[in-house]
């Protein structure tokens, strides 16, 4: 697997976001590190599109940022009146009805959204700072490999305003409620120890390793089938919706899917 990503052509590289793809691997970098990978709406939608364009050869998504910082959270250009050229302000969308309000906060939801489709796995590696919606783009992924040096906030509440870029819920899911509301309400940061001790992170490794640790655990999970880890994937992730008997009967269904097809009798 060719690392860093730059030695492959892009398939999209716009708006702070690189895609590239070496057989089934893709990795998604942030590309800002002058503004410490600040986000903003063209950036969610660079997001958004680059799940559109992953080729269906892809099994595992790594999601890195460039230079000391994943990303440092919103663009606080957002935060002004006069806003991001082209792009609405916070003021511009408060004005906005209901539905086309809500409308537009989906939409910058997409970019967070695809990285938990069971067709691929995505492991997001972070180093320095993710804050606010680099938290929560972190938190949109599988898995999260860390550096020595990563620092976590969810400073939204601080700020007058809620996590709404798809982190609470996985928040809540790894951490529980009362660790979970306590992050949030507090914007405090959460280092490497902690975020591997509370289950926020798999694995803390020093800064000049996170790339190497990534691209390790991608080929650990390529080493897999492919349609055993989408079974388990998808059992995973819907066990929190289901009781135990039902856990228990998706089991069933998933493994006799498995010996069906290891027996050459699938569909």
């Amino acid at each position: 697997m060719a690392t860093p990503d730059q030695e492959l052509v892009p398939l999209l590289d716009k708006d702070g976001v690189r895609l590239t793809v070496d057989d089934a691997l893709a990795t998604v970098t942030l590309t800002n590190p002058a503004k410490r990978n600040a986000q903003s709406p063209a950036m969610w939608r660079a997001l958004a599109q680059a799940g559109r364009q992953l080729p269906g050869s892809v099994r595992v998504v790594v999601l890195r940022g460039e230079g000391k910082s994943f990303s440092a959270g919103l663009d606080r250009q957002m935060f002004t009146p006069e806003g991001i050229e082209g792009e609405p302000s916070f003021i511009d969308l408060a004005r906005r009805g209901d539905a086309e309000l809500d409308s537009a906060i989906a939409e910058f939801q997409e970019g967070f959204t695809w990285w938990r489709r069971n067709d691929v796995v995505s492991v997001a590696a972070v180093q320095g700072h993710a804050i606010g919606a680099g938290f929560q783009l972190a938190l949109a992924c599988d898995v999260r490999v860390v550096a020595d040096d990563v620092q976590f906030a969810m400073r939204e509440t601080s700020l007058g305003l809620v996590p709404d870029l798809t982190g609470t819920h996985p928040l809540v899911s790894l951490v529980g409620y009362g660790r979970a509301a306590e992050i949030c309400l507090t914007g405090r940061f959460v280092g490497a120890e902690e975020a591997v001790n509370s289950g926020l992170a798999n694995l803390a490794v020093p800064a000049a390793e996170l790339d190497a640790a990534a691209h390790d655990l991608a080929a650990a999970i390529l080493a897999a089938p492919r349609e055993a880890v989408i079974e388990t994937k998808a059992l995973l992730r819907g066990a929190g919706d289901r009781t135990y008997d039902e856990q228990r009967a998706a089991e069933r269904a998933a493994q006799t899917r498995r010996l069906r097809d290891l027996a050459g009798l699938g569909e």
